[in-house]
């Protein structure tokens, strides 16, 4: 976390199949109406370290997450997928206890958001989908190659630093620091192989949700976030229409944002919350 802003790691022990317990990693800054923040699949929750300190200066109570597996979470559970992510979102808004959130998630972590829309609406006032990841998107022979290479343990991390510059056609200036970061936490024993089974899985099924999610039927809003630089998508703009469409959303594009604008346009997303969020502070 930038600034004079550094949290304490706290942690929700969970429940596993295997009867073990497993703990995902939080933090927690300010006080206010809360928002979840989380990252997108092999990235840690430092990457919210510009957002969050604005959230919170705007009056909110800010919560950044660690996905199962990454960051400072537990490694060893036995799935690693959007679904699982949502069920342990919902778990830590309910250990919160602090009322309906506002879940912004990223990447990966939008279809967990639509899992957590669909499932358990009553947690949520609001969700920002920022470069959402809801559907298996078509893809080219060699984009299939890729995603199955991605998905073997011993290519996971190579492959994945090859396409990390890619995110970021906007680098903040300490993206060496950041970089270096991600790369030691994913050397760490355990991490890889949870990312690489989050890179196998399949989007399929909050795609089937998305019905249940949409706003008329959920009764939650939604606004999707869209950099037009994404490289993540074959055409950004067109596929945050989609999502849009799929789920009444008020849809907002970044003009030369990448897949991360938490980083990268930080002011323009904090913005973007306080005006869609109908518990803003001063609202």
């Amino acid at each position: 976390m930038t600034g004079t802003i550094r949290p304490a790691t706290r942690f929700l022990e969970i429940p596993r199949a295997d009867g073990t317990t497993g703990r995902i990693a939080y933090d927690d800054l300010g006080s206010g109406p809360l928002v979840l923040l989380a990252p997108g699949m092999g990235d840690i929750r430092a990457t919210f370290r510009f957002l969050a300190p604005l959230l919170v200066e705007a009056g909110y109570r800010v919560v950044s997450t660690d996905l199962r597996g990454l960051g400072e979470s537990d490694t060893g559970w036995d799935e690693h997928s959007s679904a699982a992510t949502g069920r342990d979102l919902a778990a830590l808004l309910r250990h919160l206890d602090a009322g309906p959130a506002l879940l912004y998630g990223n990447s990966y972590t939008a279809a967990s958001a639509v899992h957590v829309a669909a499932d358990e609406p009553a947690l949520l006032r609001g969700a920002v989908l920022a470069g959402p990841f809801v559907r298996d998107a078509p893809a080219t022979l060699a984009g299939r190659i890729s995603a199955a290479l991605i998905a073997r343990p011993v290519l996971t991390r190579p492959l994945w630093f090859t396409w990390w510059p890619k995110m970021f056609p906007q680098r903040p200036a300490d993206y060496s620091e950041y970089l270096a970061q991600v790369t030691a936490n994913l050397k760490e024993p355990g991490r890889t192989r949870a990312f690489a089974a989050m890179c196998a899985g399949t989007h399929a099924p909050a795609e089937a949700k998305l019905p249940r999610a949409r706003t008329g039927v959920s009764g939650v809003p939604m606004l999707v976030v869209m950099g037009t630089a994404d490289a993540d998508f074959p055409d950004a703009a067109a596929e945050a229409r989609w999502v849009g469409e799929q789920l009444d959303a008020r849809v907002e594009l970044l003009a030369g944002s990448g897949h991360h604008p938490q980083v990268d346009a930080a002011r323009q997303v904090a913005d973007l919350i306080a005006g869609f969020d109908p518990a803003a502070p001063g609202a």
